[in-house]
């Protein structure tokens, strides 16, 4: 996967974490509040494609646009920002050697974690 950062969502983290949109759960959690196949479908039905990639911090240019292939690390459930997601998403995008995405998972636990 040829991930890149994904600016927009990264603001939109930011955003919503100031806002104080933020679930406070545990790191394995995630598995449990991931939204589903369906509430993702739904989302994009009723949201849109473009609002849908804004939960994800991961873009993939060589990805066709506007399908779910093409965004990866999400972040939240379309409504807050998951702490355990981000906990998730920094450790497998250090893994794959995302350093600018994990980088900004670190940034935004911080952001959180400063509260």
């Amino acid at each position: 996967m040829a991930a890149k950062l994904n600016r927009t969502a990264l603001a939109q983290a930011r955003q919503l974490i100031k806002e104080g949109k933020v679930e406070r759960d545990i790191r394995d959690d995630w598995s449990e509040h991931a939204p589903s196949t369906d509430q993702e479908n739904s989302f994009i039905d009723k949201h849109g494609f473009k609002d849908f990639a804004a939960w994800h911090l991961g873009r993939d240019d060589e990805k066709s646009e506007g399908t779910k292939g093409s965004v990866s690390f999400p972040y939240g459930d379309f409504s807050k920002v998951h702490r355990c997601a981000v906990i998730s998403l920094e450790g497998r995008a250090a893994q794959y050697g995302h350093d600018d995405i994990r980088d900004a998972a670190r940034k935004l636990l911080e952001l959180m974690d400063g509260d």
